[in-house]
């Protein structure tokens, strides 16, 4: 690592809250500051697909985004990512504002109409396929809640009929989606937050194209970002009527499944609940 760096390193100071991957700042004799992530048992291609993501993410985003630096391993020795160091601060007193319109304006970058990305990711530890395809009900159906769906079901979890009826429903719920927008992916409160000088940092993508609602559900499930933020967001680009009524549910209905099989049996009733609405509003 010190040849990537191209610096001697001093210090090494460990990062909490990861549950995937391990991370560490690290300080060096000339007073330089990197943040690394390693993970012994995932592919170097994860790492690679996360600082596509990134990369992805600065060219469309304007909040702060770390600039990948250099990667590696494989073959025997953990993968590693090296990232520019965003230290952590107090958030400005329109940190809510900028974050939310800042987000509409990446939902807006890379329209067109197809939907995924041009290589595959990573959802957690798991893999996020991202196949273009023309029509996003088919996309959301058979390249996010089918997969998960059936990695739930070999554990034993979410045998209800309710998921099949779910699965039916899908398409004709999601029709009027006719273009995308470039997503972070993976937008909780663990991967926004401010920096030193107070501005809104993302960090962690699991970037495709599609529907940015994906991006404002996922800002909800643990606990939302405050409605300062909602209502900058919709005052940039207004949020439908649609999220409200069951597409929220459908879209964290993803993430929940995604925790389900990270995570186990503590989700699987949220999950059903989630997929219960969403069925019960389209009838």
């Amino acid at each position: 690592m010190e040849s990537a760096l191209g610096h001697r390193i001093t210090a090494s100071v460990a990062a909490s809250g990861g549950c995937i991957n391990n991370g560490a700042r690290l300080d060096t004799r000339d007073g330089d500051t990197f943040f690394l992530k390693w993970n012994e048992v995932a592919p170097p291609e994860m790492f690679e697909a996360e600082a596509d993501g990134l990369e992805a993410l600065r060219r469309a985003c304007t909040v702060q985004i770390p600039a990948p630096l250099d990667r590696g391993g494989g073959a025997g020795t953990p993968s590693w990512l090296l990232l520019e160091y965003v230290g952590s601060g107090t958030p400005a007193a329109d940190y809510p504002e900028r974050l939310g319109t800042s987000l509409a304006e990446l939902h807006a970058s890379e329209l067109g109409p197809s939907f995924g990305w041009a290589r595959d990711n990573w959802i957690g530890s798991l893999p996020q396929a991202n196949e273009e395809r023309s029509n996003w009900g088919a996309f959301w159906r058979d390249l996010r809640i089918v997969p998960q769906l059936q990695l739930t079901r070999s554990k034993g979890f979410l045998r209800s009929h309710t998921m099949d009826r779910l699965i039916d429903v899908i398409p004709n719920a999601l029709v009027d989606v006719e273009r995308g927008g470039l997503l972070h992916g993976d937008l909780w409160s663990g991967n926004a937050y401010a920096t030193v000088e107070g501005v809104p940092v993302l960090i962690d993508p699991a970037v495709f194209r599609g529907d940015g609602e994906v991006d404002l559900a996922m800002t909800e499930l643990f606990g939302g970002f405050g409605q300062r933020f909602y209502e900058a967001y919709g005052a940039s680009r207004p949020i439908s009527r649609e999220y409200e009524a069951f597409r929220r549910d459908l879209y964290q209905l993803y993430y929940l499944l995604v925790h389900v099989n990270l995570f186990g049996a503590s989700y699987e009733s949220d999950a059903l609940a989630a997929a219960s609405r969403v069925v019960d509003a389209l009838g």
